[in-house]
């Protein structure tokens, strides 16, 4: 055997150690107790991964405001699920994300998979800070998350009869956080995702007014919904207690975000999974059924 086919037969079996032991190694979830890491941690143990919950509670704990928490959660980590708060495209949250994907890289990390929003130009900084960081690299940009009416933001205004937002009569292509997290868990753990950025949207486009509605028919709350104009939107956001700096990025944020700009289905979800994404109807009555505005 000469000394190049050592060497290459040497390289071919440390890649193949690295790709066994990656494959065994827990998959980081960050802000796993959350609406998508839940999810994201749900499907990865039905499947059998090892998961390790990045969160305040988690163990070790994770914390992005305190970075001395990120090498431990880190340590033996194979693939690492990104979701950022407040935002991904947030001030400062490219530069933390940036700091943090060093230290993964450090620690071994092969692979970052990042939620991002689909359409936030904001966000674009953070995206950047992923796919520099020196190993394999996703992007999943997604628009509304149909929980938003379940678990999230809008869920209190929903219940409570009135929904105020600055959408106007702009339609979107409202997302399941679900079928986010199966394709979350194929870009952890399959091949064939690197250097992507997977486009998820539902299957149809609705207004604001129009998913209230759906929420009403499939035996869900009546409520109205109440389009802003960004200026009043912004002395609404002040009135429920917000922070002033975070009325002022939530306010440039959704005048970017609701101009029309997402106003189209993408087929990234069929792409990933081979089928097509859930349709709200569908979402809204099954929420209904488990009876979630009870209470």
């Amino acid at each position: 055997m000469t000394q190049h086919t050592t060497q290459h037969a040497t390289q071919h079996t440390t890649v193949k150690a690295a790709e066994r032991q990656s494959a065994t190694a827990p998959v980081l979830v960050l802000c796993g107790t959350g609406k998508n890491g839940s999810r994201v941690v749900h499907r990865l143990r039905e499947r059998g991964h090892p998961v390790r919950v990045g969160s305040r509670s988690g163990r070790p704990p994770f914390d992005w405001e305190s970075p001395d928490t990120w090498d431990p959660a880190l340590e033996g980590v194979g693939a690492v699920f990104l979701v950022c708060q407040p935002d991904v495209g947030a001030p400062g949250t490219a530069r933390t994300v940036r700091a943090f994907a060093e230290r993964a890289v450090k620690a071994g990390v092969r692979r970052l998979v990042l939620l991002s929003a689909r359409g936030e130009d904001l966000a674009l900084a953070t995206e950047e800070a992923v796919r520099e960081a020196g190993t394999e690299w996703t992007i999943l940009r997604a628009g509304w998350f149909f929980q938003n009416f379940t678990e999230g933001v809008f869920r209190p205004y929903v219940m409570a009869g009135e929904l105020p937002f600055p959408a106007g009569d702009v339609r979107e292509p409202f997302v399941d956080a679900d079928d986010i997290a199966e394709v979350a868990v194929e870009a952890l753990t399959g091949d064939g995702h690197h250097g992507r950025v997977h486009d998820l949207t539902g299957p149809r486009l609705l207004s604001f007014g129009e998913a209230v509605a759906e929420l009403a028919a499939a035996g869900g709350p009546t409520a109205r919904y109440v389009p802003l104009p960004p200026g009043e939107y912004a002395e609404w956001l002040a009135g429920q207690g917000f922070e002033p700096e975070l009325v002022a990025f939530l306010s440039e944020l959704f005048a970017q975000l609701m101009d029309g700009r997402n106003a189209v289905v993408s087929d990234g979800v069929r792409e990933v999974l081979g089928r097509q994404g859930r349709d709200f109807a569908d979402f809204a009555r099954e929420a209904a059924a488990e009876g979630v505005w009870r209470g």
